[in-house]
């Protein structure tokens, strides 16, 4: 890229949505996917508690009960939204398997909703050495 092709590019970044990494933008996040603030409840995270290199960190969530929707969310990552899921109520096994992301130490939130709208959350502390989505 040239020097004026990037000058006149410049101000469509300037209009681009910023990655917001705040413990407020993700409680935001939640609250928006959840519809409020949902208490803790019977829900799993398998990370590992401290990881090395958080450039492809595997994460599973599960739900001890049928759902119809999993998320998780990171307070600390350009994007707090990480991922949303939509299962069937008959669902036999309600989870998920993914690799994220991790910027930093942090404490992800995973959170379940069932087909009656209740919702519910759980957190776990993932300790990062070699940090990955440096902005």
């Amino acid at each position: 890229m040239r020097r004026r092709e990037l000058l006149l590019a410049a101000p469509a970044w300037a209009l681009l949505p910023q990655a917001r990494a705040s413990e407020a933008a993700m409680r935001e996040a939640l609250h928006a996917w959840a519809g409020g603030e949902p208490p803790c409840g019977p829900l799993m995270i398998e990370i590992a508690a401290l990881v090395e290199n958080g450039n492809a960190v595997p994460v599973r969530v599960a739900a001890a009960e049928p759902v119809t929707g999993l998320a998780l969310f990171t307070p600390l990552n350009p994007e707090p939204e990480v991922i949303h899921v939509s299962l069937a109520p008959d669902c036999p096994r309600p989870e998920f398997s993914t690799r994220i992301r991790l910027a930093r130490s942090q404490t992800l939130i995973a959170a379940a909703r069932t087909a009656d709208g209740r919702c519910w959350q759980a957190g776990v502390e993932v300790i990062v050495t070699l940090a990955a989505c440096i902005e």
